[in-house]
């Protein structure tokens, strides 16, 4: 049965009153978002139906993660995930988002396989990302990476980083684990994060590293916006896995997690929750989550 486009409730996002136009989030939004302490509410998206439900609900950008080889193909991580998988979701996220007025950002990871080859081979992914729909491209590593970033920047993709826990090379981690526990292990995610703003990447993702190393790396990126999960409340936003908010996740719920559709009478209505307790402040509970 298709479902009309009308069928989505007109409630304006978060922080606007019936009858404002929502503007277009940009990169230059997320500078602007912090500069008057807004947070960033960021949730993950992977076809076009909840992408235009999470884009009325006020969700500020979407990730077309490569979580999707989990919480879509039902994989064990995010390795076997393709180009070619990133560019169709993608496709799908951006047509959901035009179809509701194209409010959010949208962001899409490159997966595994896609950029390690050379800079030449990250550009020619982006492009391809760039071309589906997305905004702004997300990649995981430290150092190395940032000759990456820069060699997309200066070639106008903009570059979101990630950094702590990072899937693509959970492996080499041991595990799902905490990140930066040690002073030798946070001293490499700042001198990291620090040379990722250097190489000009606008938006940074902390995953699963404690709440006072997030918030330090925080206010070292004044150009950055850092956005956390399982990374305290101390970062410029949070993000999490669509499915994960929902209560849906096929796999054991990491801690930090919230069902945020308890208490709510439909998934707009939790997605609109989330973004609520992201910008008061309320998401997460550092007491509760602390590593």
């Amino acid at each position: 049965m298709n479902t009309p486009q009308n069928s989505l409730p007109a409630a304006p996002p978060y922080g606007l009153s019936a009858g404002d136009t929502p503007k277009k989030v940009s990169v230059q939004t997320f500078a602007d978002m912090r500069a008057r302490g807004e947070k960033i509410a960021m949730l993950t998206a992977y076809d076009a139906t909840f992408a235009a439900v999470a884009d009325a609900a006020g969700v500020d950008t979407l990730l077309v993660g490569d979580s999707l080889g989990m919480v879509c193909q039902g994989g064990n991580g995010t390795v076997g995930v393709s180009l070619d998988d990133m560019v169709y979701h993608t496709q799908c996220v951006a047509e959901g988002v035009r179809r509701t007025g194209g409010r959010a950002l949208i962001v899409a990871d490159l997966p595994f396989g896609s950029y390690q080859v050379s800079k030449e081979q990250a550009i020619v992914s982006a492009m391809a990302l760039m071309s589906a729909g997305a905004q702004m491209v997300k990649l995981e590593g430290g150092g190395w990476v940032a000759d990456t970033a820069r060699f997309l920047v200066e070639r106008g993709v903009p570059v979101c980083g990630h950094l702590g826990l990072t899937p693509q090379t959970v492996s080499s981690l041991g595990g799902f684990r905490v990140q930066g526990r040690t002073d030798e292990g946070a001293a490499r995610l700042r001198e990291d994060s620090a040379a990722l703003e250097a190489a000009g990447a606008t938006m940074l993702v902390l995953e699963m590293v404690p709440a006072a190393l997030a918030a330090a790396i925080t206010a070292d990126l004044p150009a950055c916006a850092t956005i956390g999960i399982g990374a305290g409340r101390g970062t410029a936003g949070q993000v999490l896995v669509m499915h994960d908010m929902l209560g849906v996740n096929l796999g054991r719920m990491a801690k930090f997690v919230r069902n945020f559709m308890e208490g709510s009478d439909g998934v707009k209505a939790a997605m609109e929750s989330y973004v609520r307790a992201v910008k008061d402040g309320s998401f997460p509970d550092d007491a509760k989550h602390a590593w």
